[in-house]
């Protein structure tokens, strides 16, 4: 390196730190909390719930009002910072602190109020809100959304944002994903305009929201349309241990199954896959909820039992609304105040599958021949959900595709390919990516040329390529236009962010 050069590098250096000191002296001049690196509480307030990521946020700040998020946003684009939001922190790759070094974090946990207007049944639901919370709050009042089964994930991520894209819940066949229940936003846009985008307000923006906020502002409350809890509510879990072979005639059966007319809106279930007892076999089961009375259940169930051998175990569990959000979200409790999230050191893969293509037969003995085989004494600990969308009058195929930024609104199912490190602690070995990638291949290279499969962005992978059409489909290109107009400057920016 000449002289010359090194001195231009050190000027530039001295001019990238002073400009740093100059922002963050900036952001700590106001009421809200900010944590940078060498401050008490910094480690853990920048730590990733996947361990796999590990990232140095310039900033975490801790906002407690609109007003807040609009300083926050003013001053990154005044010193041209990245900036992202965390709800949950849940996200898979590690997005809410940035996906990379030097991002500021927006934390919305302060923002946990939830209220429901008596007379229009609208929820004001605070973006920091855990669904688990959420659930009990709506309760109270006779009331409920569809949302996922884990009580820690942020409604912010789950319902609007990229790293929590949608709202899947067993609920979701009757009344649609938590995004489609949304009616207006309160959002902070990139230069610190605060607006409440809906269907006449910002409508281009409403869209855009409802499925990709994190690229386009940062909501801070949401307004949802809640629905009636139901009266009952009836978890069922049943499991077998099969051959590839006959777990590829299980697998076939459900397929078919969720396509026949008679099939209520109230069923929702998935598939959950896992390693056998031995090489050749796999775990098979099938886990769900029936909201309508339980006395009805056995009728509806009963044609897909009669095309499956006899389970080697099975739960059925009626009960409550409230009870059965508490038995699915496995915690043994919905109140997440002052109890710690769990971590864990992971990858994800996705896959959506058309439901005017259902998966071949060719790809489903494919599939079940690999997890049994492959899947096998693995080093990694793993699992399969393929999670039941479509089917007969599904609530979620039944909204237009340009509705929303939500891109894949005829799917039949929702594949998630999850496998974690030992003990769920770093390092994540290497043999974990190839066992989904050939998870993932085994279906999609014995289906047709041209198969119309996506991915769902909850399940974000980042290794993925040419995830913009995988995750949006058609709606990509009017994403990336809205992009242009309200975030110009691409402050709300990181991995996987809708492009300029």
């Amino acid at each position: 390196m000449s002289m010359k050069f090194f001195l231009r590098f050190l000027g530039a250096f001295a001019l990238v730190t002073v400009v740093y000191a100059d922002f963050i002296s900036d952001l700590t001049g106001h009421h809200f909390q900010v944590l940078t690196p060498g401050s008490s509480g910094y480690a853990a307030a920048s730590a990733s719930r996947n361990r796999r990521f590990s990232f140095e946020p310039a900033a975490v700040t801790f906002p407690k009002s609109a007003q807040d998020v609009s300083t926050i946003l003013s001053l990154c684009t005044k010193y041209n910072h990245k900036a992202v939001a965390r709800s949950g922190g849940h996200g898979y790759t590690a997005n809410a602190i940035g996906g990379k070094d030097g991002s500021v974090v927006v934390d919305l946990s302060n923002f946990k109020s939830v209220t429901v207007d008596s007379s229009t049944h609208i929820a004001t639901i605070g973006t920091g809100s855990r669904l688990g919370d959420i659930a009990l709050a709506l309760n109270d009042n006779g009331r409920a959304l569809p949302h996922g089964v884990c009580p820690y994930v942020g409604i912010g991520g789950h319902s609007v944002e990229l790293y929590r894209h949608g709202g899947y819940g067993f609920t979701s066949r009757k009344w649609g994903l938590t995004l489609d229940t949304i009616t207006a936003l309160q959002v902070v846009l990139a230069n610190g305009t605060i607006v409440t985008a809906s269907s006449s307000n910002h409508p281009d923006l409403f869209f855009a929201l409802r499925g990709s906020s994190s690229s386009f502002g940062i909501v801070t409350s949401i307004q949802a349309k809640t629905l009636p809890a139901p009266s009952s509510a009836t978890i069922f879990e049943y499991y077998w241990d099969m051959s590839a072979a006959t777990a590829a005639s299980a697998f076939a059966a459900f397929q078919s199954f969720a396509v026949e007319p008679d099939l209520p809106q109230e069923f929702g279930a998935e598939i959950v896959l896992g390693a056998g007892s031995s090489k050749g076999r796999v775990s098979f089961g099938i886990t769900g909820g029936w909201y309508a009375a339980a006395d009805r259940f056995h009728s509806v169930i009963s044609p897909l039992l009669a095309r499956l051998p006899k389970p080697s175990s099975s739960t059925i569990t009626p009960g409550s609304y409230i009870n059965s959000v508490q038995l699915l979200g496995e915690s043994g409790h919905l109140n997440t105040t002052g109890i710690p999230d769990s971590t864990d050191t992971f990858y994800a893969k996705s896959l959506m599958t058309p439901e005017s293509a259902p998966m071949s037969n060719k790809s489903i003995t494919a599939f079940m021949e690999y997890l049994a085989n492959q899947g096998f004494g693995t080093n990694t600990n793993w699992f399969v959900e393929v999670e039941l969308y479509g089917g007969t009058n599904s609530a979620i195929n039944k909204v237009p595709v340009s509705a929303t930024a939500f891109g894949r609104r005829s799917s039949m199912f929702t594949i998630q390919f999850y496998t974690s490190a030992p003990s769920g602690k770093p390092p994540f070995p290497n043999a974990g990516f190839s066992l989904l990638d050939g998870m993932v291949n085994s279906i999609v290279s014995n289906n047709p040329p041209g198969w119309d499969y996506g991915a769902y962005a909850n399940y974000i992978d980042d290794r993925l390529a040419n995830w913009q059409t995988l995750y949006y489909s058609t709606n990509y290109p009017r994403l990336r236009s809205l992009k242009e107009r309200f975030d110009p400057h691409d402050i709300l920016s990181f991995p996987h962010s809708i492009e300029e």
